[in-house]
């Protein structure tokens, strides 16, 4: 038997495990960025070495999971850009991992629709960390330019999580959505990932463990019967 998790049960997994089992937000999102840095690297295998990686961050815990990727992308020799939809709030998980990355010296850049990208060659991997399963309203503005820019590229594109635009228990795009070639999607499956239709938005789908404890998981999955 596995299990999916619907948009509120991954609410409640991150609230129990730092509330009820000790560990951290930062803990959480940097066993999310590692186990996502290595699909990436897994991906980048038959690039070129170092091999550029376009980031595109959100302001909010799935940007904070991208900026920490950016910061393992560098250590493992390859050349990651950052994109960003603006600072994350101060003091969150997501605005440490902003300063690390910057600190680490990750080349980065505000997002201005309109405006092109300071990058030395086309990447070789694009990384969609814009929203994650909290989204449930169509993005529009920035947002939805940046999605489109994403789309864009010839490169693969790595969703974290699940593509930016998608509804986590639907499946089904909120408006527009990123396109992935491949999802890194924490914890387990999404409820929405098995509907009809959704891994033309998520292409090939790897669950992450991010260390939470099989308890959780066992208390807020939903079985699917297989």
């Amino acid at each position: 038997m596995s299990l999916v998790f619907t948009r509120t049960a991954m609410r409640r997994i991150d609230s129990e495990a730092i509330q009820r089992h000790g560990m951290t937000g930062l803990e959480l999102m940097e066993n999310a960025a590692r186990g996502a840095a290595r699909l990436a690297c897994s991906m980048l295998a038959d690039s070129q070495q170092p091999a550029q990686v376009l980031i595109a961050c959100g302001r909010g815990n799935n940007g904070g999971d991208g900026w920490a990727m950016s910061r393992l992308l560098m250590e493992d020799g390859h050349q990651p850009y950052v994109v960003y939809l603006g600072a994350p709030p101060p003091g969150s998980d997501a605005s440490i991992n902003m300063e690390r990355a910057q600190q680490t010296g990750v080349p980065s850049c505000e997002f201005r629709p309109g405006e092109g990208l300071p990058l030395p060659e086309e990447p070789a991997l694009v990384i969609d960390a814009l929203f994650g399963t909290g989204l449930d309203r169509a993005m529009k503005g920035s947002p939805l330019e940046l999605a489109r820019y994403i789309n864009d590229h010839s490169a693969p594109i790595l969703a974290i999580d699940l593509p930016s635009g998608l509804d986590a228990d639907t499946g089904q795009p909120l408006g527009e959505a990123v396109q992935a070639s491949a999802t890194a999607t924490f914890v387990g499956p999404k409820l929405g990932f098995s509907a009809a239709g959704a891994t033309a938005w998520t292409g090939e789908i790897h669950v992450i463990d991010i260390g939470i404890p099989p308890t959780l998981l066992e208390q807020y999955g939903t079985p699917t019967g297989d």
